[in-house]
This record gives structure tokens, C-alpha cells and sequence, in this order.
């Protein structure tokens, strides 16, 4: 942290990026170092591939979010939050051409370390929970814009609270942040619990193609059907965590065939089960109980390779315990 603290201090431009297809604890984690950066009198360039999600666009400082960065851009320093590998910063970071020093903040078991400094926390909830303490520490004051921001990336990441790896501190820092001015049941119900109907829809779709085998619940995709129903995220918005409440399931995945061809994959658990080594073996990451990767298509050959992994995961710590 002090090592982050005198970076900060002897930068003036600063790029502060997430992870692509971001989600509550990326835009979160963004828009809360955006902001203590601004606070701080840095010039700050808040960017990443993609737009942000419109269930977020509620936080302060989203309408400053770019959606890249021009390869010719010069920064002192940038600050990738919530991204397990440096491919998770996509072409923002990618394409520049000049590379500034490198801080990675993130809280996945599997992040490679490729910053000039990692602070990494796989303990941790999510990067939103990290940086509360990170922020605190730098002499941040904690204001209700910035306490929005961490909120979200809290409460979307544990699902409201309903991850195994919520602790103490995490409703300690949460009471903070609602202490500093965060409004808890906002967050819930924008953040959280509405969904727009092409999500409903796709859920609708995913359950019809739904299996169960051998302890593992899955369901596959084609771009086609997506299309059909509106629906334009590389994410499951959920739909494998649906699964992952079977009870017949130990384990659950869901396949996004996207418009190149490509899969994207997203898998999830319960102890004592772990689906990060099974991405990590598919060239992706995660967290044990949640993690997820990217496969070539065709949708068909990358079902078979997913479900043939999972069931063999599963049998290498079979159902309760049992040999």
C-alpha cells in the first residue's frame, strides 16, 4: 500500500481501466478510484472496452467512462482493477503504445501478477472490499459518491451478502460505507435485482437447453438464439448462478457462443468443489466457487470438452465426501 500511496503521489496522468464484459465490481471499483484520484487533483482517464452496463449507469462518474483509450495516449501511470490477467484489460492497455508503470488490484485466486505492483487479495470478496481498506489507508476521505461506488462492487459480488467467502470485515466495511452515505437497498434493487427482459428471456432459453449429469448442470447457447431475443452481452447475466441452485448440481456451467465463433464460458460451484483449476486448465480464472474462460467453437466440440473437464473434476472429489 505504501508502495501504491507514492506512485499515486508522483503521477499526474493516470489511466484507470477494468476488465471487459465488466460487471457491478469492475464498474464499482472504477468509478471509486476515479473518483479518490480526481479528489486528489490527478488527471484521471477512466476506460474500458466496453460500454458500461446500463444497471450501473446509476454511479457517479459512468457518463465519464470512455470505451478505450487512443494507442497514442501518454499516462504516468495506470491502475487495472478486478482483472485476473493482464489479457482482462483488453486493447485499452493492449494497444498503447507507450506502456506506463503497472499497480493491479484484484482479488482472484488466479491473477498472474503482471503489474510493477500487485496488490491481490484471493481472500478477498471482491476488489470494491480491497479498496475500501486501500483507500483508507492512502488518507482517501470516504464520501458518499465513493461509498456508492464500493457498495455495488460489494454487494454484486457476493450476491448480497450470499458467497461462502463473506466475512466480518466484509459487513464491517459494508456498515461503513453505508455510514459514509451508501444506500444499501438502492444498490440491492439497481445493482441486483432488476433485470431487463432480454435477460429473462435468455434465462427462458437456457433453461429449456438445460442438462444434469454426473453431478453437473449445464446449458449452451448459440449466437443465433441470443440474437433472436435482443439479448448482447458475452455474459450469462446470471443464468449460471440459477443453475448452480440446483440441488441435484454440485457444479454448473453455462456456453455464450458469440458472433466470432468464439465460446464464453462461465462456471460455478459449492464447497468442497473448485471450478478455478478447471478454467485455469481452459486458459481463464477465477475463483474457486465462480470463475470462467473463453474457448473456440465450433459450440458443439467446446460443450463436449466443458462438460468431459467438470465431470472430471467432480469425480476427483466425489459427492459428499465419498470414495
Amino acid at each position: 500500500m505504501d508502495a501504491i500511496k507514492q506512485a499515486i503521489n508522483e503521477a499526474q496522468a493516470i489511466l484507470v481501466l477494468t476488465h471487459v464484459d465488466p460487471d457491478g465490481d469492475a464498474i464499482g471499483s472504477l468509478t471509486a478510484v476515479g473518483n479518490a484520484l480526481a479528489r486528489m487533483g490527478k488527471q484521471v482517464t477512466m476506460a474500458c472496452d466496453d460500454n458500461v452496463p446500463g444497471r450501473f449507469r446509476f454511479l457517479p462518474l459512468t457518463d465519464k467512462v470512455q470505451k478505450g483509450t487512443s494507442p497514442d495516449a501518454v499516462f504516468d501511470l495506470a491502475i487495472a482493477l478486478d482483472c485476473g490477467d493482464e489479457s482482462r484489460m483488453g486493447r485499452t492497455f493492449a494497444d498503447l503504445k507507450q506502456k506506463p508503470f503497472l499497480i493491479n488490484i484484484d482479488h482472484h485466486v488466479t491473477n498472474t501478477k503482471f503489474g510493477q505492483i500487485n496488490l491481490v487479495d484471493g481472500e478477498a470478496t471482491s476488489t470494491a472490499e480491497m479498496l475500501y481498506e486501500l483507500l483508507v489507508a492512502i488518507g482517501v476521505d470516504i464520501t458518499a459518491d465513493i461509498a456508492l461506488s464500493l457498495l455495488t462492487g460489494v454487494v454484486t459480488d457476493t450476491l448480497g451478502f450470499r458467497i461462502v467467502g463473506v466475512t466480518p470485515r466484509t459487513m464491517e466495511i459494508t456498515s461503513a460505507l453505508m455510514a459514509a452515505g451508501a444506500d444499501l437497498s438502492l444498490v440491492t434493487m439497481l445493482a441486483l435485482n432488476l433485470k431487463p427482459f432480454s435477460t429473462i428471456r435468455l434465462w427462458q432459453l437456457g433453461l429449456n437447453q438445460l442438462k444434469l449429469d454426473g453431478g453437473l448442470a449445464w446449458s449452451s447457447l448459440t449466437y443465433k438464439a441470443q440474437q433472436e431475443i435482443n439479448f448482447n452481452s458475452p455474459s450469462s447475466a446470471g443464468l449460471v448462478n440459477i443453475l448452480a441452485n440446483i440441488e441435484e448440481a454440485v457444479m454448473s456451467a453455462v456456453l455464450l457462443e458469440q458472433q466470432d465463433g468464439t465460446v464464453r464460458v462461465g462456471f460455478r460451484c459449492r464447497p468442497p468443489y473448485s471450478v478455478s483449476e478447471v478454467a485455469l486448465n481452459l486458459g481463464g480464472g477465477g475463483h474457486p466457487l465462480a470463475a470462467g474462460c473463453t474457448l473456440d467453437g465450433p459450440l458443439a466440440k467446446a460443450e463436449a470438452l466443458v462438460v468431459g473437464m467438470c465431470k472430471e473434476a467432480i469425480a476427483q472429489q466425489p459427492l459428499n465426501g465419498e470414495r
